[in-house]
């Protein structure tokens, strides 16, 4: 997870070592992470935005973070969400997008495993939850304020990421991995990040870790879910328990580990078996979670004869450019198409 409220200095394209604020003594880090990536990504951002001079500030930003974040960004994707950021901008002079409304939780640092869960559970309660699932957790971003959008072009190596741009919150979901398990919990991981780590460097494992038992807790409550989970590895049952909470079978079967119900041997057992049967998994629960709130907010302008042109000219994007950010955060629905036969 990055943060890009902070305001930086800039002298053209090259990264000053002097405005960086990284390690002291490692400047020519940082030149030598330019010299090899800079001029791809300026190829890429010149291409994108059409101005010279914004692609150059956008690649200083970027080496900058990465440099921070000892290389815990996508380059690609930092660019994207930069571009994002300005047509959300343009989207939000001309109607009222959702208002930034996450809860302000007491988090103790160093936390513990219980701690997590309560956090967890006082966000649920937040969000006005009780112990049954989350309906939809990419819904529940953006209708708390949180901007959402399908990552084009990502790596496999990509879950999601997010990142701050302005006063609002980004999450970038990879579309890739078309699972709607994967996905909410995907959503829920971010979700974590933005809710406790304010401010912190990416690229933690602690703190990746924390996102995860956040999200595992957030989705589907412990007190809760002991109670449901059966005592032997019944996967009949278990598929049941990932329909009800939209979870995948092998973040139940972790679960009723982590709670005690399956031992060391019963859960190597359960995790055998879903290596066995592969990638996806039994028991396709549909499509992932996908955004929409930019697509519906575009929708509404029509409405009201602003086009995606307006946007993009308010923007200082091309049209091409600013429809490739409202597709990315436009839900697609699969297509019914019947071929007519001769009798």
């Amino acid at each position: 997870m990055g943060d890009g409220r902070d305001g930086r200095g800039r002298a053209g394209c090259r990264p000053a070592a002097a405005a960086s604020g990284g390690p002291a003594g490692d400047e020519a880090a940082l030149e030598r992470l330019y010299a090899r990536h800079g001029p791809a990504l300026l190829a890429y951002a010149d291409g994108l935005l059409a101005d010279r001079h914004r692609a150059e500030e956008t690649v200083q930003d970027t080496l900058l973070a990465v440099w921070r974040g000892a290389g815990s960004f996508e380059y690609r994707s930092t660019v994207f969400g930069k571009v994002a950021w300005r047509v959300v901008e343009a989207v939000g002079r001309q109607l009222r997008l959702p208002e930034l409304r996450l809860p302000q939780l007491d988090w103790p640092e160093p936390a513990r495993a219980e701690d997590v869960r309560t956090v967890a559970a006082a966000a649920r309660a937040e969000f006005g939850f009780d112990d049954g699932p989350v309906p939809h957790m990419v819904r529940l971003l953006e209708a708390h304020g949180v901007i959402v959008l399908s990552l084009p072009d990502a790596s496999e190596r990509v879950d999601a990421f997010s990142h701050w741009y302005g006063q609002r919150p980004f999450v970038f979901l990879n579309p890739a991995k078309n699972d709607k398990a994967r996905s909410r919990m995907d959503a829920a991981h971010e979700l974590g990040h933005l809710l406790l780590h304010h401010d912190a460097e990416p690229g933690s494992q602690l703190l990746e870790r924390e996102a995860t038992a956040f999200a595992s807790e957030f989705l589907a409550p412990s007190t809760t879910l002991a109670g449901e989970l059966p005592a032997r590895l019944d996967f009949d049952r278990l598929h049941e328990l990932k329909r009800r909470w939209g979870i995948s079978l092998k973040a139940l079967v972790y679960r009723g580990h982590d709670l005690g119900i399956y031992r060391d041997h019963t859960y190597r057992r359960g995790m055998s078996l879903l290596a066995q049967w592969g990638h996806p998994e039994p028991g396709d629960l549909g499509p992932r979670e996908q955004p929409s709130l930019l697509g519906r907010a575009v929708d509404l302008l029509n409405q009201q004869h602003t086009t995606i042109e307006d946007l993009a000219a308010q923007a200082g994007l091309p049209a091409t450019l600013a429809r490739a950010v409202i597709d990315a955060a436009t839900e697609h629905l699969p297509e019914l198409r019947l071929t007519p036969t001769s009798s």
